[in-house]
C-alpha cells in the first residue's frame, strides 16, 4: 500500500479517497470562507461607520436596514460553510453508540430530512422572490427586496451542496463503523 490507499482508491482507514472530490470540496470551503468574511468585514465597516455618523449628529438612513440584511447574509452563508465543515449541532455519540447498520440507517434517514428541508426552503424562498418582486427597500427605494431576500434560496442551494459534498465521507465512516464527525470537529 502507498500512504495507507489500497489500489481501489480505498484508504486503510475504511474511507474512499476521492482526490478530486476533495479539491472540489476545498475550493468550495475557500469560496464560502471568502464570502462570508467579506461579509463580515462589511458588516463591521458598516456598523461603525452607522455609529461614528449617528455620534457625529448626522445618521445614516439606511444603516438599520441593510445592517439587518447583511447580517442574515452573514448567517446563510455562515450556515453553508458550518453545514461544509458539519459544525452545526448534531448528535454523533448517540449515533456512534448504534451497530455500524444501524448508525447507516440513521445517517441516511438524518440526511434525507436535512436535505428534504433545504430543498424546501430554497423552492419556497424562489416563490417568495416572486412576490417581492416589485417591493424595495424603505430607506434605499432603488435596492429591490428580492435582491436582499435572494440570500434565501441561495442559502438553501449552498448548504444542499455542503451537505452533498461531505456526505460520502461521512457515510464511508459510518459503514466502517470509524468515528463519525463531531460537530466541534469538522470533517476529517
Amino acid at each position: 500500500m502507498n500512504g495507507g490507499v489500497t489500489p481501489l482508491g480505498v484508504a486503510s482507514n475504511g474511507t474512499p479517497e476521492m482526490p478530486a472530490f476533495s479539491r472540489l470540496r476545498n475550493g468550495f470551503e475557500r469560496l464560502l470562507e471568502y464570502i462570508v468574511i467579506l461579509l463580515m468585514i462589511s458588516l463591521a465597516v458598516e456598523v461603525i461607520l452607522g455609529v461614528t455618523y449617528r455620534k457625529l449628529g448626522m445618521s445614516l438612513s439606511w444603516y438599520d436596514e441593510v445592517a439587518s440584511i447583511t447580517l442574515a447574509w452573514v448567517t446563510y452563508y455562515g450556515a453553508a460553510l458550518a453545514a461544509l465543515k458539519r459544525a452545526h449541532i448534531g448528535f454523533p455519540g448517540l449515533v456512534e453508540s448504534l451497530r455500524p447498520r444501524l448508525q447507516v440507517v440513521m445517517l441516511l434517514i438524518g440526511e434525507f430530512f436535512v436535505f428534504a428541508f433545504f430543498i424546501t426552503l430554497t423552492w419556497t424562498g424562489f416563490q417568495v422572490l416572486g412576490v417581492l418582486g416589485t417591493d424595495t427597500l424603505v430607506s434605499l427605494p432603488q435596492v429591490p427586496v428580492s435582491l436582499t431576500q435572494s440570500v434565501i434560496p441561495i442559502g438553501g442551494v449552498l448548504f444542499v451542496i455542503a451537505e452533498a459534498l461531505t456526505f460520502p465521507e461521512v457515510l464511508a465512516k459510518a459503514r466502517a463503523g470509524l468515528q463519525l464527525p463531531d460537530s466541534r470537529k469538522g470533517v476529517s
